[in-house]
């Protein structure tokens, strides 16, 4: 495993990053801190992603129910099966491509995924589009703040148009108006 001071190089620089394309409200108040990534290692759900023996990017690929998904907003998820989590993708800017490459990654190992992002980051709902994510509504993330969910099965049963998305968008466009606004 990477030394855990260049992972943390890698997400403060994605946090100046983001800042940078107007996402500067995801990752606030020291997220993600050092002792949650030292835990993403112990747990074996840190996992980088390496260009000529440098780490450029790292994320967390968690299996299992994740709680802050239980509930979620105008929309659906496609499907109740059991899934793996991608959180904290972030990158070093260096290597073109990482996000989608860590996603495929993922989807390698496993079938169905679920990711989150927030309404700010762009670049991230770009790559998720691009991969043929379905949004499929709004979660609140453990400190209350919301989050556009994602989910992909690449499984025989999975629905694969957007009309299996169940989406209204609804709560997307109120995001920054009225976080409070919940069903």
């Amino acid at each position: 495993m990477a030394d855990i001071g260049r992972l943390m190089d890698i997400y403060g620089s994605a946090k100046v990053f983001m800042a940078a394309t107007g996402n500067p409200g995801q990752w606030i108040d020291g997220y993600p801190r050092r002792g949650l990534i030292e835990s993403d290692i112990e747990n074996g759900y840190c996992h980088v992603m390496e260009e000529d023996g440098v780490v450029e990017a790292v994320f967390a690929l968690i299996p299992g129910d994740d709680p802050t998904y239980r509930q979620i907003f105008g929309g659906q998820w496609i499907n109740d099966k059991p899934y793996a989590v991608v959180h904290r993708l972030a990158s070093s800017g260096k290597v073109k491509g990482v996000g989608e490459m860590c996603l495929r990654w993922c989807l390698e190992r496993y079938s169905n995924l679920r990711v989150d992002t927030h309404a700010d980051n762009r670049v991230m709902q770009n790559i998720l589009d691009k991969m043929k994510f379905c949004r499929c509504g709004i979660i609140y993330t453990h400190n209350g703040t919301p989050r556009i969910a994602y989910q992909k099965d690449l499984s025989e049963q999975a629905p694969r148009d957007s009309e299996a998305c169940h989406y209204d968008g609804h709560h997307a466009h109120q995001l920054d108006e009225d976080v409070e606004a919940r069903p």
